[in-house]
């Protein structure tokens, strides 16, 4: 075998974070079928990596792929947060290149939560240490637990606050609550979870991912109303994590001038998208295309907005 990528037949756009609902729409509204199509991705997250599995042979992966969509009675072959290069090769092979943006903070090396705040202007750093002071006034105790501490009793009590979350969003709950028992049970080396307790009730939590070298932020949910709890449980405890265990990044996902305030920068995403129907094919493209200026434009006016100071010059 020299090459290979994950491929799911799917009926609808559930789980994805790359948006082709308005597709789908414009075309059945059309008199076209829009599904079944196809899907390179890892289901329900948004985490950007290699999606053509191969050391050489990528471009053949890509070409394969497409081939296979040619083949098979599907709309189009969607391959999402791939990497650029990939989607370069996915674009060569016949697909339209897409971009998105999301937001990771970067560990430059900080020996402390502090160090980090060091590099931020002024007024920043006294908006994060506000909000920490407020969090902490509130007297809620925060625990980050992870291997053998996440037993089936707290990976249960963390469901409610991801129902309470979908529910709140008018989301659908894809993962059940035996998802979460197998988390801790089989992946308990790779889960980070932020707990918040007010006396001996648990009133937020925060689950992550993690690998060697990256905390990838992905589900977060509260039963209480506190000011500032999301940031502090999200994203402050998170870099924190990060640098006492030496993580390069944490990948907070898509949404979020909140994010960049607080030290999360902008990048881009990538994809890629084939589709069989030129009637929709060329809409889509001249969307993509559209979509690619103004994300030009806004990654230019987010860079702007960073809120560390220029290398060398002190407030």
């Amino acid at each position: 075998m020299l090459g290979a990528a994950p491929l799911y037949v799917k009926s609808h756009s559930y789980g994805e974070y790359v948006f082709d609902w308005g597709w789908a729409d414009a075309y059945e509204r059309a008199g076209g079928r829009y599904y079944p199509k196809l899907q390179c991705a890892v289901p329900f997250s948004p985490v950007p990596g290699p999606r053509l599995l191969s050391r050489d042979h990528a471009a053949e992966v890509a070409r394969g792929l497409v081939a296979a969509a040619e083949q098979m009675p599907v709309s189009s072959l969607h391959v999402t947060f791939c990497s650029d290069r990939e989607a370069a090769l996915l674009a060569e092979a016949g697909c339209l290149r897409r971009r998105g943006i999301q937001y990771h903070w970067h560990n430059r090396g900080y020996a402390n939560f502090e160090d980090f705040l060091g590099t931020l202007k002024s007024a920043k750093r006294k908006m994060i240490r506000r909000e920490r002071r407020e969090v902490e006034a509130a007297g809620l105790r925060f625990d980050t637990l992870t291997g053998a501490e996440l037993t089936p009793e707290v990976m249960d009590a963390f469901y409610p606050f991801y129902r309470a979350t979908v529910d709140r969003k008018w989301g659908s709950a894809y993962l059940g609550r035996a998802f979460f028992r197998m988390l801790g049970r089989d992946m308990a080396d790779t889960v980070v979870l932020v707990t918040v307790h007010r006396g001996a009730e648990m009133v937020a939590a925060a689950l992550n991912l993690r690998d060697e070298t990256t905390l990838y932020g992905r589900v977060w949910g509260c039963l209480d109303d506190y000011r500032f709890l999301h940031f502090e449980t999200c994203y402050y405890r998170a870099i924190d994590f990060a640098i006492r265990h030496g993580i390069s990044r944490v990948e907070a996902g898509a949404q979020g001038p909140h994010k960049l305030q607080r030290g999360y920068e902008p990048v881009l995403t990538h994809s890629a998208h084939w589709i069989r129907d030129k009637a929709l094919r060329d809409p889509v493209r001249r969307f993509v295309e559209s979509e690619w200026r103004q994300l030009q434009a806004q990654m230019t006016e987010l860079r702007e907005h960073l809120p560390y100071r220029e290398a060398g010059i002190s407030d």
